[in-house]
């Protein structure tokens, strides 16, 4: 029996080393979830930036389809994908833009240095709105089409050739 108690330890370093083994090193870190993709989009009302007025995310979709982009001031990578959204608005992209989990003068304060490529920007000071839509990190975009109901998704910062995939799907 003591025997027994003494190699327990060994046992569950085992058990654990199994674990790490079968799922971290099989598992594909690229893999992206898109639960919300093919399904309605939450019908959430958020602050504007400018006014505080509230808006009803879902009432944009109204006029045709609209990319959602989640960012913040203190992400880098939002820095980095900034350019890009600003050519997603010269091509005529509705792109609605949410600040997530930031500070409205900070908002402000980088889509003034940086330019606002934004159609409107609404505020999610509190995150609520990135957890319904199910955002693990900004930047997210994500395409919601006429009537709410999301058509895509991409986590990271955009690139050329992602920004035109999507602003093709929102046409």
């Amino acid at each position: 029996m003591r025997r027994w108690l003494a190699a327990l330890p060994l046992v569950a370093l085992l058990a654990l080393g199994a674990l790490f083994y079968f799922y971290a090193l099989h598992r594909d870190p690229q893999v992206q979830p898109k639960a919300l993709v093919g399904k309605m989009a939450p019908d959430l009302t958020l602050p504007e930036l400018a006014g505080g007025q509230a808006v009803r995310l879902r009432a944009a979709t109204d006029q045709g389809p609209v990319i959602v982009n989640f960012f913040a001031s203190w992400c880098a990578p939002c820095e980095i994908e900034h350019p890009v959204l600003m050519g997603l608005k010269g091509r005529g992209a509705t792109v609605i833009g949410v600040a997530f989990k930031d500070a409205p003068p900070n908002t402000q304060a980088l889509l003034t240095r940086l330019g606002d490529p934004y159609a409107q920007v609404l505020v999610d000071r509190d995150g609520r709105a990135g957890v319904e839509f199910g955002v693990t990190g900004v930047p997210e975009t994500y395409v919601v089409a006429r009537g709410g109901k999301v058509i895509a998704k991409h986590t990271g910062p955009l690139d050329e050739a992602e920004a035109a995939r999507l602003a093709q799907l929102a046409r």
